[in-house]
């Protein structure tokens, strides 16, 4: 299968190099801060414009970092050197000149900006201005989107706002630089040579974020390593937030619960013994010294062996509580991960969140948000949204995805998560009745919270892209644009992300936006359709592996999801199986528990169907899973044939590494539908329908393949 694999990734690249046109060499690293030359037109003259950058408050970082990237995008853009054409003022209303102007930049919030196109004293002026500093930062990196995108109008007058506070990534990144579930190199922090060196790499990877509006970085895994908390790595840290700051991230840690007792510090790690909280507040006063806007404590407790406060027969509320009264005192918060398996074999691990954190809405500390997955089990290319969101009222809950794809084909499957995020986003929970989206839950505006959140877990590595492959830098862009606002549609963010990462040539950007569109779609086909989930092999989650049953724990086990035998397939949660359909409010209930409502995307999620039951299509359940894994082969051929009359139009280095990732892809969509139709196939004794391919090998063939090395996996 990889000789194969190699052979025609080579042919590809071939093909590619011989009618890829000339071009400007290019690798990805600039991202979709690109800034090349703009057509001529409204954005172009506007652009022109501004090249003479002015501010009254140059000695501010955050100013001046905006400043900078004014000075960095116009020329390239423009074609004439800075401080020609136009002038553009940027700064705050500390500045009198701005001041003045009467820009009601109210409407902006503490972190929005103002855009616009004034006349003052007979002379038109461009203005970006914000409340505070940063404000005016982001201002100026949505004047240069709209720019690189040829969308600038002729006059200007743009005001936004975040939506959400906290927009966050949680890097799973290790002190020996892996990163667990990382596909794209090493960690970006050098840890070895901090504090004293700094990868200037460090202001590009500030420079990415700040244009999405992300405010925040949890630097280390979420399985923590109490070493993170020592002075030595205290100092690192520090160094790192110096570099953050003036692109107005913070910088958080994730904590190891047990920490004081693993570094000789305390005896127990009990969060009701007042030595051990005595022990977090001077820990939280020594790391404030080093890093005086530290954000604070990203916390994963009792969850996959990690320890926790029921350890020691104490709740979550005792342990989040505890942290967040040794943080409180410098404006610092805690984020209290969700995601939890019992420490017995539970009738439902989708129930085991909902069932911990429910009873203790209302019991956190004002400063401690709790961080909920997605989905109710982990990541799946498809899930139903978590049943705690609009469960817990008087709790504010921040939302959890994965940017890095542990689950959907690592980096190298091309697979735009936008449209996953906003299934989540736009879901009605309704806790205060119709309209109470997942998206009102998480910007506190449907329970009045001040505190909100966003977090993505980081695709970002060492490689010379960032992310591994160019479409998975897509997957950063479009969190960072949904935490910002998360209204926006994935078509419009996948638009906006090719037109400044490629071209904007709407020949180009129209079908490769509806490749992006339908990728995440085809990942599901051809390896969990219909409300499938954890199929995966074991550990690294690369592959299929249907028929794992043999491990330790029931839950760990793919066979325990899909619960296949010669009847039917699927997990019954309504009330003849687990009843998790009870955890969320009665309407979604009453849809899910209902084979007729519930929608053939969650239908074995909720429910265990018979191989012979007719479905809306017309074909039975075994016919139309088999259709499933066909459309999802077919479609990722379709994305080989767009991207092969696409190509010529970038250069070649990226087209040429897209295409062979497109090969990579196929091949292992085609081993994801040939694995588990042969295994489903044995399980149900049905026969592929006349006319559909047969898997190329046996079962047994399928389940004898074994990766050992496969990367992420720490």
């Amino acid at each position: 299968m990889r000789l194969k694999l190699m052979a025609r990734w080579a042919a590809a690249v071939a093909m590619l190099l011989a009618f890829a046109q000339p071009a400007l060499a290019e690798d990805g690293y600039g991202l979709w801060l690109r800034y090349r030359p703009l057509a001529a037109g409204p954005a172009a003259d506007l652009a022109t414009r501004a090249g003479s950058i002015e501010t009254e408050e140059a000695a501010d970082p955050t100013i001046a970092a905006a400043v900078a990237e004014l000075r960095r995008a116009l020329p390239g853009m423009t074609g004439r050197p800075a401080g020609q054409g136009g002038t553009l003022l940027i700064g705050t209303p500390a500045s009198p000149r701005i001041a003045a102007l009467g820009l009601l930049l109210a409407r902006a919030g503490d972190d929005g900006f103002v855009i616009r196109d004034v006349t003052v004293g007979g002379r038109r002026l461009l203005v970006i201005a914000g409340n505070r500093p940063v404000g005016a930062l982001y201002g100026a990196f949505h004047f240069l989107r709209l720019a690189q995108q040829g969308a600038l109008p002729a006059r200007l007058d743009v005001a936004e706002r975040p939506r959400v506070k906290l927009r966050l990534l949680n890097h799973w990144d290790n002190l020996d630089r892996t990163v667990e579930r990382g596909y794209s190199g090493q960690s970006i922090w050098a840890w070895w040579k901090l504090p004293i060196a700094s990868d200037p790499r460090y202001v590009d990877y500030a420079r990415a974020n700040a244009s999405l509006g992300i405010n925040g970085a949890v630097l280390n895994n979420v399985n923590a390593k109490p070493d993170s908390l020592t002075p030595d790595w205290i100092a690192k840290a520090a160094k790192v937030a110096d570099v953050l700051r003036p692109y107005g991230i913070r910088v958080y840690l994730s904590a190891r619960w047990s920490a004081p007792v693993e570094l000789k510090q305390a005896k127990t790690a009990d969060p009701l013994d007042p030595a051990v909280a005595a022990w977090w507040r001077a820990k939280a006063d020594e790391i404030y010294r080093a890093i005086p806007d530290f954000g604070g404590f990203l916390v994963k407790a009792n969850s996959e062996g990690q320890p926790g406060p029921q350890d020691y027969k104490r709740t979550h509320v005792d342990g989040a509580n505890m942290l967040a009264a040794a943080v409180k005192p410098h404006g610092g918060i805690v984020m209290w991960r969700a995601f939890v398996y019992s420490d017995v074999d539970p009738d439902d691990r989708a129930k085991q969140a909902y069932d911990e954190f429910k009873p203790l809405d209302s019991r956190f500390a004002d400063n401690v948000i709790v961080q909920v997955k997605n989905g109710p089990i982990d990541f799946q290319p498809r899930e139903p949204f978590h049943p705690l969101f609009g469960a817990m009222p008087k709790t504010p809950l921040m939302l959890e995805v994965q940017i890095t794809k542990e689950y959907l084909g690592f980096a190298t499957h091309l697979a735009y998560l936008a449209p996953m995020w906003s299934e989540v986003l736009a879901a009605d929970t309704y806790a205060k009745g119709r309209g109470s989206t997942v998206a009102k839950v998480i910007d506190g505006s449907l329970e009045g919270h001040r505190l909100t959140g966003m977090a993505g877990v980081a695709n970002i590595g060492s490689d010379r892209n960032w992310s591994g492959s160019i479409f998975d830098q897509a997957n950063w862009y479009a969190f960072g644009r949904l935490a910002w606002n998360p209204d926006l549609t994935p078509q419009a963010i996948a638009g906006e992300w090719a037109r400044q990462t490629f071209t904007p040539d709407p020949a180009f950007v129209t079908p490769v936006t509806a490749m992006m569109m339908g990728s995440r779609q085809a990942v599901v086909d051809y390896m969990t359709p219909m409300g499938l989930a954890h199929l995966m092999a074991t550990g690294h989650h690369y592959g299929p592996g249907p028929w794992v049953g043999d491990l330790a724990r029931p839950e760990w086990n793919p066979t325990y999801y899909h619960r296949a035998d010669k009847d039917g397939i699927g997990f019954d949660r309504t009330r003849t199986g687990s009843n998790a359909v009870a955890q969320y409010a009665a309407p979604v209930a009453k849809r899910f528990a209902d084979k007729r409502t519930v929608g053939d995307d969650f239908l074995l999620w909720f429910h265990h169907v018979g191989w012979d039951e007719r479905q809306p299509s017309g074909r039975t359940l075994w016919e139309e899973l088999v259709s499933r894994y066909d459309r999802g082969v077919a479609t990722v051929e379709g994305m080989q044939r767009t991207w092969a009359s696409l190509a010529p139009m970038i250069d070649g280095e990226r087209a040429a590494q897209i295409a062979s990732f497109l090969v990579i892809q196929k091949e292992e969509a085609i081993w994801w539908r040939d694995a588990s139709l042969a295994y489903f196939g044995s399980v149900s004794g049905r026969k592929l329908p006349t006319g559909v391919r047969p898997p190329a090998h046996d079962l047994q063939t399928y389940e004898a393949i074994r990766h050992p090395y496969a990367p992420g996996h720490h």
